[in-house]
């Protein structure tokens, strides 16, 4: 069975909203101002070659596809992103045309639990605040990898913004990941 494991940039004011400075937010690209050394690389990296599958909002979901069909690596990260399957959850979005592809969401609780049983490794979700904020109010993500970047905002989408009760998360791990901090947590239920 398959974990919903939702992995964030975040600043240490919990703002996660354009880390990469492609959304147009005038506090973006942050997260490049910031070596996350080689074991933040190899984490990310592991985190993905282990990963079935990718669990996308809309938004974040249209920025990848316009970024990563085009991308090639030698270690084999953009091959994996473009050829692993991707469920985009919209109630807007008609057609998912990036590889590997399908819409879903028009019951997020059956729709995961359906994901989960079809996937055994990791369903990872990557950006995607509104969906995060809805997997969270529902129960479930199963772990939250976040690395902490050493920056402080003041302003943007911070992660848990939307959630409407407090969640109990159990820390799994904590390392140091060049300049920043990678902590993992478990939801507890």
């Amino acid at each position: 069975m398959g974990s919903v494991v939702v992995s964030q940039f975040v600043t240490v004011d919990g703002v996660i909203e354009d880390p990469g400075g492609a959304e147009g937010f005038d506090r973006g690209g942050w997260a490049f101002r910031f070596d996350r050394g080689e074991d933040g690389n190899r984490f990310k990296l592991e985190e993905v070659m282990a990963a079935d599958a990718l669990l996308l909002g809309r938004v974040t979901y249209e920025g990848f596809a316009a970024a990563w069909p085009s991308r090639k690596d030698e270690a084999g990260f953009a091959d994996k992103f473009n050829s692993m399957p991707k469920y985009v959850v919209s109630r807007t979005l008609e057609k998912a045309d990036w590889n590997n592809s399908t819409v879903i969401g028009a019951d997020l609780a059956k729709d995961v639990a359906e994901l989960k049983e079809r996937h055994d490794s990791d369903i990872l979700v990557n950006g995607s605040a509104m969906l995060v904020d809805a997997l969270a109010e529902q129960d479930l993500v199963d772990e939250y990898r976040l690395m902490i970047f050493p920056v402080v905002l003041g302003a943007g989408r911070r992660l848990f913004a939307g959630l409407g009760s407090d969640k109990s998360l159990r820390l799994a791990d904590s390392k140091p990941a060049g300049a920043c901090t990678i902590l993992v947590y478990e939801a507890e239920r």
